[in-house]
């Protein structure tokens, strides 16, 4: 149990204290001259139960004054994710209309929307580089600007989104070690990594970089963001066939315990969000004991002055 105001608390208990002290003095003294006088007072132990009773809801009333609060386990649907969204000039093809980015954008704004206050959301663009565009935040209208403001550029490289992706959940740099070894970053069971992307990997490696997320306990779901027939794509005066390379993103799917979603449509697109299942998390919340008190006190006052009004026929 925790209180906001132990000083009241303090006080309080000082006061019952002193009221104590005060009620089994009075009792004594008025004993001893009753005795003395010869006069025996049926119903004395109720009267004293009455008084006790209501020094008890004093007692509780000063505890409930202190403003407890007892820390309850909640289960919730909780846990960070990020939305790390390929942004390279691959993904302006057309065959999922309008094009792969855009139809990303939609989905992970969708996405966005569908997931409780208590979901930190985070946004990593990539190409060959990443970046940390959003970092997780439970006000989710920062991961959707970032989501509206991603803009084609570069090449791709699903190993470097995977570990910006790790650095945005643990809030500092992670990166391989020598010979790919995946470093020590804790674990996050409730962390969840989203990847919208073609597939089409130019940046080394990605086992290396799954593992490194699979030890940590981070699922990642790939989003297939295209088609196998593909499309032709400009860059720099140059026309480029591209088209979804899906073994890869099933690749860090399935290493890390997460799973691949094909997306070759924009209608399958918007139903992404329903089946990316985050997992449900226990933590405390404090439960305001205050009220339950304060009627605790009152049925302790209230019992207090039936058994005084019972014995002398007043309160006193």
């Amino acid at each position: 149990m925790t209180l906001s105001s132990p000083l009241l608390l303090a006080a309080g208990l000082l006061l019952t204290a002193a009221l104590a002290w005060a009620a089994v003095a009075s009792a004594r003294r008025r004993t001893a001259a009753l005795a003395a006088a010869g006069v025996v007072v049926p119903g004395a132990r109720r009267a004293q139960l009455g008084t006790g009773l209501t020094i008890a809801g004093v007692a509780v009333l000063a505890i409930a004054t202190a403003g407890p609060a007892a820390m309850v386990p909640v289960p919730r649907t909780a846990g960070t994710v990020v939305l790390a969204i390929d942004v390279s000039n691959s993904m302006g093809a057309d065959d999922v209309a309008p094009t792969r980015l855009a139809a990303a954008q939609r989905a992970a704004r969708a996405f966005v929307a569908a997931q409780p206050d208590s979901v930190d959301i985070g946004v990593v663009a990539f190409e060959r580089g990443a970046l940390t565009t959003a970092r997780p935040d439970a006000d989710h209208s920062v991961a959707l600007a970032a989501i509206n403001r991603l803009k084609l550029t570069g090449g791709t490289s699903l190993r470097t989104a995977i570990m910006a992706s790790l650095s945005a959940i643990t809030g500092k740099p992670v990166a391989l070690g020598r010979d790919d070894t995946a470093p020590d970053i804790g674990y996050w069971p409730s962390a969840t990594i989203v990847m919208f992307s073609d597939g089409q990997n130019q940046g080394g490696d990605v086992e290396p970089a799954a593992t490194a997320a699979q030890r940590a306990g981070v699922h990642i779901h790939t989003v297939g963001v295209g088609t196998e027939a593909g499309a032709t794509v400009k860059v720099d005066g140059y026309h480029l066939q591209t088209s979804l390379e899906k073994d890869t993103l099933t690749l860090i799917a399935r290493t890390t315990g997460g799973a691949y979603h094909p997306a070759s449509d924009a209608a399958r697109l918007d139903g992404i969000a329903d089946t990316i299942d985050l997992r449900l998390t226990v933590s405390d919340k404090p439960l305001p004991l205050a009220g339950a008190l304060i009627g605790l006190a009152l049925a302790l006052f209230t019992a207090g002055a039936a058994l005084t009004v019972l014995r002398s026929g007043r309160v006193i």
